[in-house]
């Protein structure tokens, strides 16, 4: 019996599928242990849950999952916080990027791509979240990003959706990019014909969605790039990348299609020679999360036998229904001197020193979540306005690689995504108005640029360089009043103000242009001038009232001196 096109296509996805799960093995037993003590409730890469099973039994200790949390809530803050537009398009050209029309277009999409992004509907914030939490834990992060039928506010309705690892396979192309995903999950039966339809899908599923709805079946979705490109066709036989959703058990494909631009975002925290997958903060110091939970386990008992110790009772049996509750009468307690019979064993346990050895142990932890370099500003508040700044800088160099990456692998992919969805509806023609002709003819080609808080940071130095200078100046003033004024004149005191408001990340249209300024300074030259001749006109009036006077007392002698004389005017 000849194989069809649809069984060896399933078939090649599921033996792929094979592969890259078993090229996984020895990560997920990994990545098992660190869910249990940091995040149990995915905790599902060595085997499935049930719903409602107790998750949390190996945690004693909170400072792991409270530091993935807070470490979560920096990044978000860092690298995309939603009161910010942290990101910018550029024309990839530079010469073509300087011209003002370009520009305009350039900023107006990007306008358009934060009102997807951040839509009611789209519910990206959340998402975003949980990508980091995910990076905190498992170094890895996949995030499904769509368009959804219709339209959300007159733009392309968006959803972005972040996905459990445990479900997730990636390849990566020659270059390190993940351009491969094997997403392997389970749908109900009656979930299987909502979403692809009775006709497209085997028998057996169909049966079951009439007898047992809530039958679990295996899907793969596999997206890979599209080895067989038809550049004639406009549908998914065109486009750069294929999808395929394939019934594991039938082997047969039940869905086919395909993507213009790969969409998943994959960011990585970092990464080994020869591993795709990342590594996290908690793969780096999950020996001391699981000694800390050890510990805690440790201290509960020493102090359990503190307050409630083991009691010493004699060995003849007088005492053998000894009772411990409050108020109970335990006869033979004492001897006919009045000594205790019965006495606490104290065993010397040192909790103080147990919770020291604890308290260095969270600290590693907290570090490694980035905790404690985050709280570096918030703990010293009082500084003046160079020692934040050389704070920021320092705290900026210490993020770079990390959030870099997840700049480059998370938030760039996605606007990828988010252009191409723009640039299908239409949207970008009719809200903007045609592509400027010196764009469209490098193809429309653009970079993602970043405005984070992460950015500012990194940039810090050149804030910190132009304060420090400022200070060094005003000490060498102070040496020389006399000096001072010519010291102060050798800087562009206005072109500070503005690269310092820049570099701080002051929004420029809390500014005035130079423009703007010109005309204030010479609003304020007028009103000079007016406050000026309003001063000297009481002197400039009596001046004239004065010398009309005495051309009057003039003339009336000139007619004395001379009788019959006249007076010409």
């Amino acid at each position: 019996m000849a194989v069809s096109a649809n069984d060896s296509r399933a078939r090649e996805v599921i033996d792929t599928q094979g592969r890259l799960a078993s090229e996984r093995g020895v990560l997920d037993s990994h990545l098992q242990e660190v869910a249990e003590f940091v995040d149990p409730t995915r905790a599902e890469f060595t085997g499935k849950k049930e719903e409602g099973d107790k998750r949390t039994q190996r945690q004693f200790d909170s400072t792991a999952p409270l530091a993935l949390s807070r470490f979560a809530s920096a990044i978000d803050g860092m690298v995309t916080p939603r009161t910010q537009k942290y990101q910018g398009l550029v024309a990839a050209d530079p010469y073509v990027d300087r011209i003002p029309a370009v520009r305009v277009w350039l900023e107006g999409a990007r306008d358009l791509i934060f009102r997807m992004r951040y839509a009611p509907s789209a519910n990206f914030a959340q998402q975003a979240n949980e990508v980091y939490m995910s990076l905190g834990a498992y170094g890895t992060a996949p995030m499904f990003v769509m368009k959804a039928p219709g339209m959300a506010a007159g733009l392309p309705d968006m959803r972005y959706r972040s996905l459990t690892l445990a479900e997730c396979y990636i390849d990566e192309d020659f270059t390190g990019r993940v351009d491969r995903m094997h997403r392997k999950f389970e749908l109900t039966a009656r979930q299987c014909v909502q979403q692809f339809g009775e006709s497209n899908l085997p028998e057996k599923i169909v049966q079951a969605a009439k007898k047992n709805d809530n039958k679990k079946f295996e899907i793969i979705h596999c997206t890979k790039p599209n080895t067989d490109v038809d550049k004639r066709r406009r549908d998914y036989r065109g486009m750069k990348f294929s999808s395929y959703y394939v019934a594991l058990e039938e082997q047969s494909i039940i869905q086919e299609g395909g993507y213009r631009v790969f969409p998943y975002a994959v960011p990585r925290y970092m990464t080994a020679p020869r591993e795709k997958y990342g590594r996290s903060p908690a793969m780096q110091v999950l020996p001391d999360i699981k000694m800390l939970n050890e510990m805690a386990k440790t201290i509960i008992r020493a102090a359990h036998k503190q307050v409630d110790p083991p009691l010493l009772l004699r060995d003849d049996g007088v005492l053998s229904a000894f009772a411990t509750r409050p108020g109970a009468l335990n006869m033979g307690g004492v001897d006919s001197q009045g000594r205790q019979m019965v006495v606490p064993l104290q065993n010397g346990a040192n909790i103080g020193l147990g919770i020291e050895l604890q308290d260095q142990l969270r600290k590693s932890i907290n570090d490694a979540f980035l905790v404690s370099l985050f709280q570096i500003l918030v703990e010293t508040p009082e500084m003046t306005a160079t020692e934040a700044a050389i704070r920021a800088q320092e705290k900026g160099q210490l993020l770079a690689p990390s959030m870099g990456r997840i700049q480059s692998e998370f938030t760039g992919p996605i606007t990828e995504i988010e252009m191409d969805a723009l640039a299908q509806s239409g949207m970008l023609e009719r809200i903007l108005g045609p592509m400027p002709p010196e764009l469209a003819e490098i193809g429309g080609e653009y970079a993602v640029t970043y405005d984070s808080p992460l950015t500012q940071a990194q940039n810090a130095q050149e804030g910190v360089a132009i304060l420090r200078t400022l200070d060094s100046v005003a000490t060498v003033a102070q040496i020389d009043p006399q000096a001072a004024g010519q010291v102060i004149k050798a800087f562009k005191l206005p072109e500070i103000a503005r690269d310092l408001a820049r570099i701080n990340g002051m929004s420029m249209r809390l500014m005035n242009t130079e423009e703007e300024v010109a005309a204030i300074l010479e609003g304020e030259q007028e009103q000079a001038q007016i406050a000026q001749l309003t001063a000297v006109a009481p002197e400039a009036a009596r001046a004239a009232k004065d010398f009309a006077l005495a051309e009057q007392i003039a003339g009336q002698a000139t007619r004395t001196a001379i009788p019959g004389a006249q007076i010409r005017a």
